[in-house]
């Protein structure tokens, strides 16, 4: 069994349980590095854009151990530690378990992997700073800055995810952006420039990524019996992604 070393002041733990869709092993959109990626199961949203539908439920996913989590994540140890790379904690919205992803977190930060929490914000009153002083990034989605555009993608409000934008900000925690770009869903330009705005206003934001909206999710919905709701929506245009960064630039904002 895999356990992680227990620094001077941490109490050792016993391996808690969670429910996972998922792991998978990524480059480049989920952290620096090649990244051990955790897709834990549950979400409050309901973003018209969503590639991971399979994430939606509790009952879809299985029940796991922390300390089986750690297993797979030893296997690829080293390549992950000699890269650069780490281990993320995404979903579905990891902070609907927010106990298994802070031990997960925990287990990873002591073990000297560099770690990364993919969160919409929604439930940011649940990451505690504990949980956050092991995150060594918040990968945070910002759906819409505009409060009628994000509740018509997500179903839900963006204040709360402000709110922990700014928390982040205070406690100084590295942030990377993740904003997905939809043609006439988020494209508006006063929601570019409002989201432009907050992030440049932030102070611990690095990056933006400005995340092209794209079909190949498809297949996912049909499986499952569920209609997808972009179905008619094409991919934005060259013009389209110029502008967008254009603005996130006017700001001061680098973006990718």
């Amino acid at each position: 069994m895999n356990t992680a070393t227990c620094p001077a002041g941490r109490l050792p733990r016993a391996p808690g349980t969670g429910v996972i869709s998922s792991w998978d092993l990524s480059v480049g959109v989920d952290g620096p590095g090649p990244r051990f990626v955790v897709f834990t199961c549950g979400c409050p949203l309901r973003c018209q854009y969503c590639h991971n539908p399979e994430t939606w439920r509790m009952r879809d996913g299985r029940r796991t151990t922390t300390d089986e989590i750690m297993d797979e994540i030893g296997k690829y140890r080293r390549f992950l530690a000699v890269s650069g790379g780490g281990v993320t904690v995404s979903g579905g919205e990891p902070l609907l378990q927010p106990r298994f992803t802070a031990e997960l977190l925990a287990r990873c930060h002591d073990g000297g992997l560099h770690t990364a929490l993919d969160t919409s914000g929604l439930l940011g009153v649940r990451a505690t700073d504990a949980m956050l002083a092991d995150t060594d990034l918040v990968l945070l989605d910002i759906k819409s800055f505009d409060p009628a555009t994000c509740r018509r993608v997500t179903g839900g409000p963006v204040e709360p995810t402000l709110r922990f934008a700014r928390r982040l900000a205070e406690l100084g925690r590295p942030t990377w952006i993740r904003f997905v770009l939809v043609p006439g869903l988020t494209d508006a330009p006063a929601n570019v420039d409002g989201l432009a705005r907050f992030v440049a206003g932030l102070g611990n934001v690095e990056r933006v990524d400005v995340l092209p909206f794209h079909r190949m999710a498809t297949a996912k919905y049909e499986r499952l019996g569920l209609p997808y709701p972009l179905a008619d929506v094409a991919p934005p245009d060259q013009a389209l992604l110029d502008r967008v960064h254009a603005q996130f630039r006017a700001h001061g904002v680098t973006s990718l």
